[in-house]
């Protein structure tokens, strides 16, 4: 199966491509999505493997700061489960439950942001669904194109 690749969002203030960069291994769970649209990419397209463009959300500038990779495909999210969370989820039930995570770890650092308005002023990424109005999902897919342009207008080479 071809490598996906998707655009995901985290507001450095909550948790930051840094963070990422100091995290055991380098890895983190993505949890706490709780769209149903971003839950059902997360639990039916994303796949180990996959790599993952890591976007500085809700910050003055926004933008692209680096790129992950995809560790582990769909699983349970545990923070629905646990009441201390501030992602519990009272009505999802062990047996079925409503939200997934994934795990993702820290791959490459951009040499430099890449802005929001740069994304937007950039020949070949118009179509990106970052741009796409009221389009605020925290998981949404980018093409192979995409990928390419995004890591070098960020100064790094794909090595795909």
């Amino acid at each position: 199966m071809p490598r996906r690749y998707w655009l995901m969002k985290s507001e450095p203030s909550t948790f930051s491509f840094e963070d990422l960069s100091r995290a055991p291994r380098r890895t983190t769970r993505w949890d706490g999505v709780r769209n149903f649209q971003a839950r059902n990419l997360l639990r039916d397209q994303v796949q180990e493997g996959d790599g993952v463009l890591f976007y500085h959300s809700s910050t003055d500038p926004t933008g692209v700061v680096g790129t992950a990779l995809v560790l582990r495909g769909a699983y349970p999210d545990p923070t629905q489960f646990d009441p201390a969370s501030p992602y519990h989820d009272p009505r999802s039930k062990r047996e079925a439950p409503t939200w997934v995570c994934v795990d993702v770890r820290y791959d490459r650092p951009f040499r430099r942001l890449v802005t929001l308005e740069e994304i937007r002023a950039t020949p070949g990424l118009a179509a990106m669904e970052l741009l796409r109005k009221g389009n605020r999902l925290s998981v949404q897919p980018v093409t192979k194109a995409e990928w390419r342009r995004v890591l070098r207008l960020g100064g790094i080479e794909d090595t795909d």
